[in-house]
């Protein structure tokens, strides 16, 4: 049997975070409210997510900057990020995509499509990491 994809989802608002919990049913699924919270998960050196979901547009940390440090780091580097966005101007999205988003999700988005785009972005990674061996 196949292990879950671990997804580990920040954004500020919990009506999206509640979406991800409850629509992504087949997956591993952990949450951050408070970006501070996800670089501290991450880069204390806990369980690898297979993908990471950034909102853009958060209070004390954007995302943008926050998938900078994540790609900045040699044992984060490799993690595909998808940057989410209420945002739809080609500023942001270049933005994200220039600093490491692998893609780009607008709010409000449809949750099949999202877990679609997940494993087919995750399955990508996975087999060129095998490829790399």
């Amino acid at each position: 049997m196949e292990d879950k994809i671990f997804v580990i989802a920040v954004d500020d608002d919990d009506v999206i975070l509640d979406m991800y919990k409850g629509g992504l049913v087949n997956y591993d699924v952990m949450v951050f409210d408070e970006p501070k919270k996800a670089r501290e998960y991450l880069f204390a050196g806990n369980r690898k997510p297979d993908i990471i979901l950034m909102d853009i547009m958060m209070p004390s940390v954007d995302g943008i900057t926050l998938i900078r440090e994540i790609h900045s780091s040699d044992k984060l580097c490799d993690i595909p990020i998808v940057a989410v966005s209420g945002l739809s101007d080609a500023a942001t999205l270049n933005d994200a995509m220039l600093f490491g988003a692998v893609d780009y999700i607008i709010k409000p988005f449809d949750i099949v499509e999202l877990s679609n785009r997940i494993r087919s972005i995750v399955k990508k990674y996975k087999n060129r990491k095998m490829e790399e061996r």
